[in-house]
């Protein structure tokens, strides 16, 4: 039974998706930023199109048009907090998108509605990310794409929309029937050996700065950097879940900012006020005008921020103060979801069945789960990569 649920194409997984929003490869960092913003959607996919030439023996078919990447807020805010970008973040937004794009191949793969179930799944373990799958709508047929359009948002490509298929669709269609898989999914993660003890993690008093290359890679990984204490208690989470979120002035945050107090400033509800004050002081004490300008203009009360100052007055703090937290860092130390605080991890324990740490992933619209002892202390990381290779192999 399993083997043949494994059998389902990829075009029952698609059902009632929305169609991708699309930005040419030829657009800019400022035009995709635009697009994120004016989107409900937290990432964008870029396309590689002509539509003004046929190559020879080429029908017009989808060849012409190819998903290469895709980018999100995390994108932006990694590229803008690169040394030359901080400087003069004005002039980083008039970079191509490309430059945006990571140079791993196979994130982003193109497949046809057609496809197993069980294609998708090895896909996804070699080390896809996104599969860009055709879906039919009734406005298919009719919308056409302008053969102008190279920067604008698009969703039409030679007559086709497409979706995005993503790991937690997969693993969501598995839980739907998850009884075919009987006794794997009652199994503890420790059992099955799927606790990952490759984790990245950075201190919660070092610089934000310092864990700019684990927010890229956790963003490419799709999982999480961890924030621990000198004893490797888990503290909370720099997610790119977060991250995605929020606007591009965290960039200022992550380049001023302690680990622990950027897990404050992407926190629900805004950057706190205290936290805007060190973050434009700290610019000016590095010289940072152009990135203080902006931070200026986005974090004022005109902009929209209701948590931004209202004073001009800043604080007498030195580049390494640590603002007081209640309590010794203000963590859980509970086995529950993140319900209140978005930094805060979404963690398990090893015994806790593969079912319930798949419920838990799925209900909190994460790709991974940290796995901590009863003294909070950071054992590893229980990712959907994981969880499908478990029922791959077991087939």
């Amino acid at each position: 039974m399993a083997v043949s649920f494994l059998a389902h194409e990829v075009s029952d997984l698609c059902l009632a998706k929305p169609a991708l929003r699309s930005l040419s490869v030829s657009a800019t960092v400022a035009d995709a930023l635009s697009a994120l913003k004016n989107s409900d959607e937290t990432t964008i996919s870029v396309w590689d199109c002509n539509h003004t030439s046929k190559a020879a023996g080429n029908n017009g078919g989808g060849d012409q048009c190819r998903c290469v990447g895709k980018v999100c807020m995390v994108d932006v805010i990694c590229f803008l907090c690169q040394d030359q970008n901080l400087l003069s973040p004005s002039v980083a937004l008039k970079a191509p998108v490309s430059d945006l794009l990571p140079k791993i191949p196979g994130l982003v793969v193109h497949l046809e509605p057609s496809s197993s179930l069980l294609e998708a799944i090895d896909l996804i373990l070699q080390g896809a990310q996104n599969l860009v799958v055709p879906i039919q709508t009734r406005l298919s047929s009719r919308r056409k794409q302008h053969p102008k359009a190279s920067t604008t948002t698009i969703t039409v490509h030679n007559g086709r929309e497409f979706c995005w298929l993503t790991q937690e669709d997969v693993v969501r269609f598995l839980l739907s029937s998850i009884g075919l898989f009987s006794p794997i999914p009652a199994l503890s993660i420790d059992a099955l050996g799927i606790i990952s003890t490759d984790v990245l993690a950075t201190d919660y008093h070092s610089p934000a700065s310092s864990a700019l290359q684990y927010i890229s890679r956790s963003l490419a990984d799709q999982t999480s950097v961890a924030v621990v204490d000198a004893d490797g208690i888990l503290i909370g989470e720099i997610s790119p879940f977060t991250l995605a979120c929020c606007d591009e002035t965290v960039a200022a945050a992550i380049a001023t900012l302690s680990s622990g107090d950027l897990m404050a400033y992407i926190d629900c509800g805004g950057p706190p006020e205290d936290l805007v004050r060190v973050v434009k002081q700290r610019l000016r004490e590095r010289n940072l005008e152009g990135m203080l300008e902006e931070f200026s203009i986005m974090s004022s009360p005109a902009s929209g921020n209701p948590l931004s100052s209202s004073s001009d007055e800043e604080p007498s703090l030195s580049p390494t103060t640590t603002l007081p937290r209640s309590g010794r860092y203000s963590r859980s130390t509970s086995y529950s979801a993140r319900m209140v605080r978005r930094a805060e991890a979404i963690v398990c324990h090893p015994k806790s069945s593969l079912v319930a740490v798949m419920i838990q992933a799925i209900a909190h619209r994460v790709n991974y789960v940290w796995v901590i002892e009863d003294d909070c202390s950071l054992v590893g990381i229980v990712t959907f990569s994981d969880m499908l290779k478990v029922f791959r192999e077991h087939l």
